[in-house]
């Protein structure tokens, strides 16, 4: 059961950083926002990359916010694994 549990909280860290890095992928490229497909991946990024845009601003032309975000997802999704795996 706790690998289950650990293979599916790995999964969903890593579909949420696919996610952030997709949307960043889109800035570079002329998109159209009414896209479903669109909408959907900023329905799922915006609340995580929200309260890194609000305490981190743009340098310029170049928004760091996702760089940040996925790095406090990553650090997360390792103190999760670390307290899955401590229940055993």
């Amino acid at each position: 059961m706790t690998a289950f549990l650990a293979y599916f909280v790995s999964l969903l860290f890593r579909a949420l950083s696919l996610a952030v890095l997709i949307r960043v992928f889109l800035t570079w490229i002329p998109i159209n926002p009414y896209n479903r497909f669109v909408q959907l991946l900023y329905q799922i990024t915006e609340p995580i990359l929200r309260p890194f845009r609000r305490i981190i601003p743009p340098i310029g032309m170049v928004d760091i916010s996702p760089i940040v975000a996925l790095l406090v997802l990553q650090l997360v999704e390792q103190i999760v694994m670390r307290i899955i795996y401590s229940l055993v």
